[in-house]
């Protein structure tokens, strides 16, 4: 994994948080426990009580950082699509072969995610296990088209878009490259949560990552 946060830092939408939580020791503890809590107990039962009394501190604590909770996971996902943007960009940079660089993207984008030690405060294996069972809980709400004028998916639909440019370049004439993109990121979420809970329909065993059948597939599509 390289080493982005020595030059790099990860900016999130200021509409998604009262105070940043990276400008105190209380806002990191905040989001790293927030992914573990969540993580164990589901984003349904997660609660700002809850939070409070793991990270031992009063619940109105945390709404001086965040004003409810569906806004901390919005956040939490922001950050994650934002590390994979950098992976994404440092991962394929100076490449000259399309394809390459297009299957090298896919692998970044549907790889097993191990934590990465540079952010001590975010344990990224975590919080991609909550990106797979609960983001399209940030999406599938009657609130969305609102929330999409405010940017609140801009980084999400960042790296959908590296990938559609990946896909133009790779094959100019591919008529469906916006949709083929947006179902490997979407399609890669949907196949890790089968691979957790429904083993019977999908192809993918516990310890298999999904690079092999996108790219496989992908090849296949555009050639």
């Amino acid at each position: 994994m390289h080493n982005l946060f020595n030059n790099f830092k990860i900016t999130i939408n200021d509409k998604l948080y009262v105070k940043d939580p990276e400008t105190s020791d209380l806002g990191k503890k905040i989001l790293q426990n927030s992914i573990i809590l969540i993580d164990e107990i589901g984003f349904e039962s997660f609660t700002f009580k809850k939070l409070g009394e793991k990270i031992q501190s009063n619940e109105s604590s945390i709404y001086r950082y965040f004003e409810n909770k569906h806004k901390l996971l919005i956040y939490l996902s922001s950050w994650y699509w934002s590390w994979v943007e950098y992976n994404l960009v440092f991962g394929t940079n100076n490449m000259s072969s399309p394809i390459e660089k297009l299957s090298v993207a896919i692998k970044i984008v549907t790889q097993n995610i191990i934590d990465d030690k540079n952010t001590l405060h975010i344990d990224e294996s975590i919080l991609n296990r909550i990106i797979i069972s609960e983001f399209t809980k940030t999406l599938l709400t009657k609130e969305v088209d609102e929330e999409n004028k405010e940017g609140f998916f801009l980084t999400y639909k960042r790296v959908i878009h590296r990938l559609i440019e990946m896909i133009e370049s790779a094959n100019p004439n591919y008529p469906y490259a916006k949709s083929l993109a947006s179902s490997i990121i979407e399609g890669s979420l949907h196949q890790n949560y089968l691979k957790e809970h429904f083993k019977t329909i999908t192809s993918l065993s516990e310890n298999d990552c999904l690079s092999d059948f996108y790219i496989h597939m992908v090849k296949k599509v555009i050639s």
